[in-house]
């Protein structure tokens, strides 16, 4: 049973910064392509950001690009979602999700998710 749990979410003003994690345990971390998503009030999910199971390919939601960054460590199970800069609009809640192929934009790619952690940004 492979298992995701985020953390690291929170009320912050607008220009701060906040670091989300997605710890996951049941199944080789290594072996899996990694997204976060976020879902806003009203709003469908969309995507933010992917990246390989080596680190080495990343692909990001043009609204985040230039203030979000993701990563991964390998040696802990974890991936990260570094936010810079966050604006109201940033409001939602981040899940993580694992793909065991290749880094997608398409939430329909991933098989397992996180139940997400909630990053509110006021103005």
């Amino acid at each position: 049973q492979v298992q995701l749990v985020e953390s690291g979410g929170g009320l912050v003003q607008a220009g701060d910064s906040l670091r989300l994690a997605c710890a996951i345990s049941g199944r080789t971390f290594s072996g899996y392509a990694m997204g976060w998503f976020r879902q806003g009030p009203g709003k469908e999910r969309e995507f933010v950001a992917t990246i390989s199971f080596n680190g080495r390919v990343t692909y990001y939601a043009d609204s985040v690009k230039g203030r979000f960054t993701i990563s991964r460590d390998n040696t802990k199970n974890t991936v990260y979602l570094e936010m810079n800069t966050l604006k109201p609009e940033d409001t939602a809640v981040y899940s993580c999700a694992a793909n065991r192929f290749a880094p997608s934009t398409d939430a329909a790619d991933y098989d397992y998710w996180g139940q997400g952690t909630q990053v509110t940004v006021s103005s």
